[in-house]
């Protein structure tokens, strides 16, 4: 068994080679082999987004606070509330975050396959954000 102690894991500032606007990070867990899991909590300000990007193995996303939305490429931009899950599979072209009035809190699970548990691509335009 091992304890991880809550505090003993620094916040960080979202990249932005990853995000738009603000956004924290608060990593959870990291599971080493030959688990293949991590997960982080995830808080975007009003605004704040994603790029689009794609998982390997799929991701799993929890809302905890807020009001969020999402998007699969092709689909209708979806708003996310506190209890909502939402799972994108394996591949899927997607972006998630914060509605532009209020801020947006989720728990993300992924999987890693070689190392890696995102594929990030471009930049969610101002248009398709607020689609």
């Amino acid at each position: 068994m091992q304890i991880t102690r809550n505090g003993s894991r620094p916040s960080g500032k979202g990249p932005e080679a990853w995000f738009t606007g603000t956004v924290r990070v608060d990593p959870l867990f990291q599971v080493g082999d030959p688990a293949r899991l991590s997960g982080g909590q995830v808080t975007f300000e009003p605004g704040a987004r994603t790029r689009w990007h794609t998982h390997p193995l799929g991701q799993t996303l929890v809302v905890t606070s807020g009001l969020g939305r999402v998007q699969c490429e092709g689909g209708p931009v979806e708003e996310i509330r506190p209890g909502d899950i939402v799972w994108f599979p394996p591949g899927e072209k997607h972006w998630h975050g914060a509605s532009a009035t209020t801020a947006m809190t989720h728990i993300a699970i992924t999987e890693s396959r070689d190392g890696s548990n995102v594929d990030w691509l471009e930049e969610v335009s101002e248009a398709q954000y607020r689609a």
